[in-house]
């Protein structure tokens, strides 16, 4: 009797240290595959100790910047994330999903030197800005907002941006928890918005001059869409976005769109695989959910058997998932990496060709290792 509660308290006392001390995150050049693809690579960290990093995108001379949720904007230079942050955005609103979301560099930058940042900030409730800046050896600065008091809340904040192959700036604003202004021609709430790299409204867009919409609405009916990018060759807009989470509706219904000017994608009217006239439908359809965070087609050298896949990253799922297409074709798509580094947030593709993904282990939700959250690279084995 003695030597079972003896055994049982070693057990406790080294459950206890265990839970104490979070494990070692993966990362150390492991070997993963794709069956489907028929490819191997190596999975290698390439930074730690971040918060919650939102979007990844690299400068002309290499580096990678990144947003952490926050408000800071970080670099990694030569493999090295630099202590000092290259900014703080001074009035972010960090809590709940929202924060510092995404960035985005001006197709130019290399000689203009314009940066696009996304966040929350307290307005009359929770609401969403973008604001433009240039960057200096001294910082940012010429601060300007393209747009504004888009409505947010602790959930559905969006939000990304990217500059389409038209040159314009595309943004993607979550419901704000409120299905119904996704509908709503009149709110910028639940949609893709398009602009000029100004902040002007294109005079091409599909709702100017309409009587009570808004000219900036590129599409509508999105309940959160959180990944954008466009299909090499046809140039066809790719979003991904979350479904419903039970107090609005039943639970899954994530989804891949192939959005279009002046189309209503259905939220709240329609959502999972129910279809209406009149109503876009999704072309890929997740449930049980996997909360689609983010969105690539794969254009790089160093992977011939990804080029022009689409990429996203899994945050319930805590996976990448791999779409092949033959335009807006599915023709086959795989799961990778499933529940070995958490919750997966941006997926990028480096100068190099290699693949990046952000974990989201710190955002309250996921079991962060000790050095989360994390960037990681696919890197191919030879």
């Amino acid at each position: 009797m003695k030597e079972t509660l003896y055994s049982i308290m070693i057990l406790q006392i080294l459950l206890t240290i265990a839970c104490a001390h979070p494990p070692v995150g993966k990362g150390a050049g492991e070997v993963e595959s794709s069956a489907q693809a028929n490819v191997s690579f190596r999975v290698e960290k390439v930074v730690g100790g971040l918060q919650v990093p939102w979007s990844i995108v690299w400068a002309p001379d290499g580096r990678m910047i990144l947003t952490e949720r926050p408000g800071r904007v970080r670099v990694v230079e030569n493999g090295t994330l630099k202590q000092q942050p290259l900014f703080v955005v001074p009035d972010v609103e960090p809590s709940g999903e929202s924060g510092l979301m995404s960035i985005a560099l001006h197709p130019q930058f290399s000689s203009n030197h314009l940066m696009y940042l996304s966040y929350a900030y307290a307005g009359d409730g929770a609401r969403v800005r973008v604001v433009r800046y240039r960057e200096t050896p001294a910082g940012l600065v010429d601060r300007k907002i393209i747009i504004e008091d888009i409505p947010a809340a602790q959930f559905h904040a969006g939000c990304r941006v990217r500059f389409g192959p038209d040159g314009k700036l595309y943004i993607t604003t979550g419901d704000a928890t409120k299905g119904e202004l996704a509908q709503r021609l009149d709110s910028l709430a639940g949609k893709t918005l398009r602009l000029n790299d100004d902040g002007s409204v294109p005079s091409d867009n599909p709702f100017v001059g309409q009587k009570n919409a808004r000219p900036e609405i590129w599409s509508y009916g999105h309940r959160n869409s959180q990944g954008m990018d466009w299909q090499p060759g046809t140039n066809l807009m790719f979003q991904t976005e979350h479904g419903p989470s039970g107090f609005d509706g039943p639970p899954g219904g994530d989804e891949v769109n192939i959005v279009e000017k002046g189309k209503n994608y259905g939220w709240p009217l329609i959502h999972h695989r129910a279809t209406r006239e009149g109503l876009e439908s999704p072309l890929l359809e997740y449930t049980p959910a996997c909360a689609p965070a983010s969105g690539m087609f794969y254009r790089g050298s160093a992977f011939p058997q990804f080029k022009g896949n689409f990429f996203f990253g899994c945050l319930v799922g805590e996976r990448l998932i791999r779409v092949v297409l033959d335009g807006r074709r599915v023709v086959s798509q795989e799961d990778l990496l499933a529940g070995k580094y958490g919750r997966i947030r941006d997926v990028a593709e480096g100068p190099d060709g290699f693949l990046y993904f952000s974990t989201s282990n710190r955002d309250g939700r996921g079991k962060p290792t000790d050095d989360d959250d994390r960037i990681l690279r696919l890197i191919p084995v030879k």
